[in-house]
């Protein structure tokens, strides 16, 4: 297997915990969320040293919670998801793969980022995409599909067709890129749209247009992996599964 390499974000405030710890580092049967993060990078065939946190927020806290082993990368200003995996470009370099996490997925396993990774190897894509099939898709992105079943984009609910609105496969946030198309492609994003931010599905876009490779996607078995925590309801929900595995 190649080279594989992390880039977990860890940034955001988290406004809606209300609380002053960084999100990230709330913590779901003692442990901080972003430490399950870490370890189904480990178990999908990153070593320690190749995982990197996009720190921010709190970022401070965040080292003395983490410690030592990991890298880090300081996004100074939260200028989008695009911008938070920008910040760690030094990290990611050319060679191999690179894995992109949430901070708050602490339901994620290793298994299937190994899935994910192992699919992305087999079928040489320049990007891999974790979806999800949701009974109700609202305020997620849109995985949309040609006829014959291959990628074609992701579309921000804000931007879907009613048609689209109706696709129940959605964007996870969590990708697998070959390392230097995503190293291209970052260094050609912009935040040319209404929000004035840097989004990572816009790198997707760029990798097509260029003809960087494939973009690809798998479906997770069990759409709760993937879900964010981003409020003390969810924690204790994301606990309440997490005690089910057990």
């Amino acid at each position: 297997m190649g080279k594989v390499k992390a880039v977990i974000l860890a940034a955001g405030k988290g406004t809606r915990m209300k609380s002053e710890l960084p999100k990230v580092i709330h913590e779901a049967l003692g442990k901080p969320m972003v430490q399950y993060v870490i370890e189904a990078a480990k178990e999908a065939g990153a070593e320690l040293s190749d995982i990197c946190l996009v720190v921010g927020h709190g970022a401070d806290q965040v080292k003395a919670a983490v410690g030592t082993g990991v890298q880090y990368a300081l996004q100074e200003e939260q200028l989008g998801t695009g911008h938070a995996v920008k910040c760690a470009g030094d990290f990611i370099g050319t060679d191999g793969m690179t894995l992109v996490l949430c901070g708050d997925t602490p339901l994620l396993t290793g298994r299937t980022l190994k899935k994910l990774v192992e699919q992305h190897e087999l079928e040489d894509n320049a990007v891999t995409v974790l979806t999800a099939a949701l009974e109700d898709p609202t305020g997620y992105g849109r995985i949309i599909k040609d006829r014959w079943g291959k990628f074609e984009k992701i579309v921000e609910e804000k931007d879907a067709t009613p048609a689209e609105k109706r696709v129940d496969e959605v964007n996870s946030g969590v990708y697998v890129f070959r390392s230097s198309a995503l190293r291209e492609a970052l260094d050609s994003l912009d935040n040319n749209n209404s929000q004035g931010e840097y989004y990572l599905t816009d790198t997707i876009e760029i990798i097509k247009s260029r003809g960087l490779g494939t973009v690809a996607t798998m479906l997770v078995a069990d759409p709760d992996e993937t879900k964010g925590v981003n409020s003390k309801e969810q924690l204790q929900e994301a606990e309440a599964l997490l005690r089910d595995r057990m």
